[in-house]
């Protein structure tokens, strides 16, 4: 009989992290992390954490707070006093929302978890295109990281961290979510609100256009639709 690896999830909640544990759960033996860092939308965020962990039997699990992160500041995702700016999918800047340098801090807790418990992968929902832009979402920052992991711990240690979105297009994760039945009622992707997702910042168009082009309907609770959507499909 074959046994699966042992892998880290990071689940932050949203519809990327959702689909990438249903990728992960068909290949591997599941552990969750989930980082709670003054974010806006932190209490809705961890809910989904605790409900996708759920759907998917994962009981060992690690939820962590880098609520310095939000100390840190220089992000409309954690400090009030940056504007969050509406939703403009055609700009080519790095908005307001980045978090400096947010993933090396998520991976770094993985890579400390994933070689006390053994795990042998780490699965993190980074996407490139049809992303906000953020810097930390290039493949070639996850192969540095590949490196710094080897560098950085035992040498009988065998850590490797998977990116199986981050060349896919909003709209194609979509679909492999809907392939794989991965629960995107139980996801939650708003950058401002907790109760019904603002429809208005760039993760609700990101994701609202994702569907649209996918041709289904998203079945979480919007409070506003009003940004046009509909691009045509690459």
């Amino acid at each position: 009989m074959t046994t699966h690896p042992k892998a880290v999830v990071l689940i932050s909640g949203g519809m990327d992290s959702c689909v990438t544990a249903a990728i992960a759960a068909q290949e591997c033996q599941l552990a969750a992390l989930h980082s709670s860092y003054g974010q806006l939308t932190e209490s809705r965020e961890r809910r989904s954490f605790d409900d996708i962990t759920a759907f998917y039997g994962i009981t060992e699990r690690l939820v962590v707070d880098q609520s310095y992160l939000a100390r840190i500041g220089g992000s409309a995702l954690t400090d009030t006093r940056v504007a969050l700016r509406e939703a403009d999918l055609e700009a080519t800047d790095i908005p307001a929302s980045y978090v400096p340098f947010r993933n090396a801090h998520f991976l770094s807790v993985a890579v400390s978890w994933a070689e006390v418990i053994g795990a042998q992968r780490i699965y993190i929902g980074a996407v490139e295109p049809d992303s906000s832009g953020y810097p930390d979402c290039r493949p070639e920052y996850y192969r540095i990281f590949n490196e710094l992991v080897r560098a950085g711990t035992r040498p009988e240690t065998q850590i490797q961290i998977v990116t199986p979105l981050i060349h896919l297009r909003k709209h194609d994760i979509v679909k492999k979510g809907i392939e794989l039945g991965a629960p995107f009622h139980l996801s939650w992707s708003c950058y401002r609100n907790t109760e019904e997702a603002c429809g208005i910042c760039d993760s609700c168009a990101l994701r609202l256009r994702a569907f649209e082009q996918a041709g289904i309907q998203d079945v979480i609770p919007y409070r506003s639709r009003a940004i046009p959507y509909t691009h045509p499909v690459p």
